[in-house]
């Protein structure tokens, strides 16, 4: 697969986001970061920015969202906004990777939780780095399973985690984008 026909989809946050974006920059993929008004950005190439109809479509009972995730979310604007477009994202990318960690619960800490549990609703392959286990589990017959180093395989994909990503975590998006597409 040739990167120049690869795109990217994330939401431009600090941490693991902008790392997955400076590397597709770096292999020549392209980039679109899903935001919305009043959405503050750690990396802004090729911003979208979802109108409100766009939001809609994107959109989820806190309820359920709460229920999905084994855990509380409080009906706030922001984290609607964020989850609606998380969906973009996942909408749009046919393979999703995300670096973060797995809870006992098969869940994944925080709001990247979400781009996880629609990935799993919607049947995407997906990958996920955990950095307190330091490896890739994939999701295959719903449980997470041990894999090597996942390749980018898709002409679609999302990068998503953690704004907390250790070296262990960068390095891992390193190794597969340097896996996928080459020195």
């Amino acid at each position: 697969m040739k990167a120049e026909e690869c795109t990217l989809y994330h939401g431009g946050l600090k941490g693991a986001e902008t790392v997955f974006g400076e590397l597709a920059e770096k292999y020549n993929l392209n980039e679109v970061i899903f935001t919305f008004e009043g959405h503050r950005l750690h990396r802004d190439r090729n911003a979208v920015s979802l109108t409100e109809e766009d939001l809609q479509r994107g959109d989820i009972s806190m309820e359920i969202a709460s229920r999905m995730m084994n855990r509380t979310y409080y009906e706030t604007e922001k984290i609607r906004r964020v989850l609606q477009a998380i969906f973009h994202m996942v909408n749009k990318g046919h393979q999703v990777f995300v670096i973060g960690t797995i809870l006992d619960d098969n869940s994944v800490k925080g709001g990247t939780g979400w781009a996880v549990e629609l990935a799993k609703l919607f049947n995407r392959p997906l990958h996920v780095y955990d950095q307190n286990r330091q490896g890739w589990f994939s999701w295959k017959d719903e449980s997470w399973q041990a894999e090597e180093r996942p390749k980018i395989a898709f002409d679609t994909y999302v990068g998503s985690g953690t704004r907390y990503l250790s070296d262990e975590g960068k390095e891992a998006i390193e190794l597969l984008y340097a896996d996928s597409f080459g020195e």
